[in-house]
């Protein structure tokens, strides 16, 4: 009964870390998920940003953002292993239900569809009030 359901996870790594070093700590997260069973869909590495406020004293983080499908027994494992990691500042699992995939089926239906104002050509009038 067993039943793969659909997971999202984001990590903060610690941003003041070599990048042979950032780059092991996401091995880590990656195999910890697929050695539990997980499969990755999705990955996005976002890269270094500075934080809001300090954890550990550091100000700067590497966010990353996986999508991955796992049983649920799995899910404690895989935060039994993040929380004991030294170079993993914060992360957060959610399980994705399935409005929240319908309703981000459609932002991107639409998101394409009607594209971002950044992929627009300016127009004459605006360009001549610059």
């Amino acid at each position: 009964m067993n039943k793969l359901k659909q997971y999202e996870c984001t990590v903060i790594i610690d941003g003041g870390l070599q990048d042979d070093a950032i780059a092991a700590a996401m091995e880590l997260v990656k195999s910890t998920i697929t050695t539990k069973g997980g499969t990755i869909t999705s990955l996005l590495e976002v890269g270094r940003r500075k934080m809001a406020y300090l954890i550990r004293k550091s100000s700067i983080g590497y966010y990353a953002h996986i999508e991955f499908d796992a049983v649920p027994s799995a899910i404690a494992e895989i935060e039994r292993v993040f929380r004991y990691e030294e170079n993993i500042l914060r992360f957060l699992i959610i399980q994705m239900s399935s409005p929240l995939i319908e309703m981000r089926k459609r932002v991107e239906k639409y998101s394409v569809m009607l594209g971002s104002p950044e992929d627009q050509p300016e127009t004459e009038s605006a360009a001549a009030k610059s």
